[in-house]
């Protein structure tokens, strides 16, 4: 009869812990700037480019929901070429966990040319970059089957855009622990 009251206790403070988690969700604002791990990963790439001669700049980060509808519009209802095939709300853009990329040439122009070897290793500067930025927990949108999103970099932390439109953020994950370096 005690274990099953203890057991019975177990069961309620569990039941009770997520729902509490579950109101927890529905109340949180959205984030408003880009994640600090997405914003280290993406200096430590600028960084480990440098080293292979590569400069790039990061040409985009945290977008709001509204700005994501602007540029889901380029190449619909605005004049440009489509972009986009996320809405505001379905992009890792509107949750501070992506950015998006250009090669700086040695003149100092930005190009999104995929072919360019500025560095003369006979290699795509684009996919250096892309490489070391997979080793650093990046998603590239260049290996997206489909619409291939070449500047395109970001941190899931295995959450899906429908999970952070709910309120789930990446410290709720174990993946955020092996990215972020935390208890290590």
């Amino acid at each position: 009869m005690v274990i099953a009251g203890l057991v019975a206790a177990g069961v309620w403070t569990f039941i009770q812990r997520e729902l509490d988690f579950r109101e927890e969700l529905e109340t949180r604002p959205l984030p408003e700037g880009l994640h600090p791990v997405v914003g280290e990963k993406a200096e430590e790439l600028a960084d480990l480019a440098a080293e292979q001669g590569i400069r790039i700049e990061i040409t985009d980060g945290f977008r709001s929901h509204e700005e994501q509808d602007q540029i889901y519009a380029q190449g619909r209802t605005t004049d440009g070429p489509v972009v986009t095939h996320a809405r505001g709300g379905q992009s890792y853009h509107n949750y501070g966990l992506a950015i998006d990329y250009a090669i700086r040439t040695t003149e100092g122009r930005l190009i999104w040319d995929t072919g360019y070897d500025g560095n003369g290793n006979g290699k795509s500067d684009w996919f250096e970059v892309a490489d070391i930025a997979k080793k650093l927990g990046f998603e590239w949108g260049g290996d997206w089957s489909g619409f291939k999103d070449y500047p395109h970099l970001q941190m899931t932390f295995g959450l899906s855009t429908s999970e952070l439109n709910a309120g789930w953020r990446p410290e709720d994950t174990d993946r955020y622990e092996a990215l972020s370096g935390e208890n290590e």
